[in-house]
C-alpha cells in the first residue's frame, strides 16, 4: 500500500480549498473581507494620504501645493501550527480510512485556524498562550483603533454605542461595511424593546445571528471577547483590512521522538503525531477606518 501521508507532504489542493472555505465560515475577519494572496516573504502596501482639500483656482491663477504622505504597511505571514497524537494503527489502516482521518483533522485545523486569525488580528495575542505576541506587535485592532467605551455611571444602549462607533468611523471619511460582535453584545441587542414592549431586533431572538442588520454585514463571534477582553464589538470599513495565506499547507506524519515536548516517546506509546502548519499574513491599512466598542469593566 502506498504511503499516501508521507513525512513532509502537503494537504492536496482539494483539501486546502475545503479548509479555507471552512475558515471563512468560522472567522469574523474572513467572512467580512475577502482574502488577498500574500507572498510567503511578505508584501508592502502603500497608503497614499491627502490631508488637504482640492484648491479652487481662477483662470491664470497661482496654484498651491497640497500635503500628501505615503506610508507603508508591511504584511508578513506568521506561522501557526496544530498537532495531535493518534494511535499508530493509523499507519496500517486502509487508504480510505487514512483519508477520512485526514479530512477530520483538516476540519478541526480549519476551525482553529479561523479562530486563530481573529484572535491574533483582534487582540495581538498567541491564541494558545493567551499572551501578547512580539511577532504581532501592534498589528491588531486593540492597538490604535478608536475606542467607544460604555459609561459605567449612565450606561448607553447597545444600539447607541453602535451609532457612536459608526459616527466615529464616518468622521474619518470611511463607509461602514461590517460589524462583528461578541455573543453577550448580540444578546443585549436582542433584549432591547420599544415603548410598547416589542423587541426592536426580533431577528436576534433565541440566539439567532443574521448575516445582515440594517444593511450592514454582521457576524457574531466569541473571538471578539476572547480571553476576557473588554471588546464587545468592532465596526468599520473592512475593505481596509488585508489578509491572506500560503496555498501550501505543510502536513507532517511523525513516527519517532517527542515532537510535542510532552516527555513521552511516540514509539514507546504506540503513537504517531500529525502536525499541520499554515502561514497567514494580515494588515490594517488604516486604523481610523474602525472603532471598537468596549465594556466599562476595568
Amino acid at each position: 500500500m502506498p504511503d499516501i501521508l508521507s513525512k513532509g507532504s502537503k494537504f492536496d489542493p482539494v483539501l486546502v480549498k475545503e479548509l479555507f472555505n471552512k475558515v471563512k465560515g468560522k472567522s469574523s475577519l474572513a467572512a467580512l473581507c475577502g482574502q488577498t494572496p500574500i507572498p510567503f516573504n511578505g508584501q508592502k502596501e502603500f497608503i497614499f494620504t491627502m490631508d488637504d482639500e482640492v484648491d479652487l483656482v481662477a483662470e491664470n491663477g497661482k496654484m498651491t501645493r497640497g500635503s500628501v504622505s505615503l506610508d507603508p504597511v508591511i504584511i508578513v505571514p506568521v506561522k501557526i501550527e496544530y498537532g495531535a497524537r493518534i494511535s499508530d494503527e493509523f499507519l496500517y489502516a486502509a487508504e480510505e480510512e487514512q483519508i477520512e482521518t485526514l479530512r477530520n483533522f483538516s476540519d478541526g485545523f480549519a476551525k482553529k485556524t479561523a479562530r486563530g486569525l481573529d484572535i491574533m488580528a483582534f487582540h495581538g495575542v498567541n491564541p494558545r498562550a493567551k499572551t501578547a505576541s512580539a511577532l504581532i506587535g501592534t498589528n491588531h485592532f486593540d492597538n490604535g483603533v478608536t475606542v467607544i467605551k460604555q459609561d459605567s455611571k449612565t450606561p448607553k444602549t447597545p444600539d447607541a454605542l453602535i451609532e457612536e462607533a459608526i459616527a466615529a468611523v464616518q468622521d474619518n471619511e470611511y463607509d461602514i461595511s461590517g460589524l462583528t460582535m461578541a455573543p453577550s453584545f448580540r444578546s443585549d441587542l436582542a433584549k432591547m424593546v420599544d415603548t410598547s414592549g416589542r423587541k426592536i431586533y426580533p431577528e436576534l431572538a433565541w440566539g439567532n445571528a443574521p448575516s445582515q442588520m440594517n444593511g450592514i454585514q454582521t457576524v457574531a463571534n466569541n473571538t471578539v471577547s476572547f480571553n476576557s477582553s473588554k471588546d464587545l464589538a468592532i465596526v468599520g470599513d473592512f475593505s481596509t483590512f488585508k489578509w491572506g495565506y500560503s496555498k501550501e499547507i505543510p502536513l507532517e506524519i511523525i513516527e519517532y521522538g517527542d515532537p510535542d515536548n510532552s516527555g513521552q516517546d511516540l514509539k514507546g506509546c504506540g503513537q504517531v503525531y500529525i502536525r499541520a502548519k499554515a502561514y497567514i499574513g494580515w494588515g490594517i491599512m488604516d486604523k481610523s477606518a474602525f472603532a471598537v466598542i468596549q465594556s466599562a469593566a476595568e
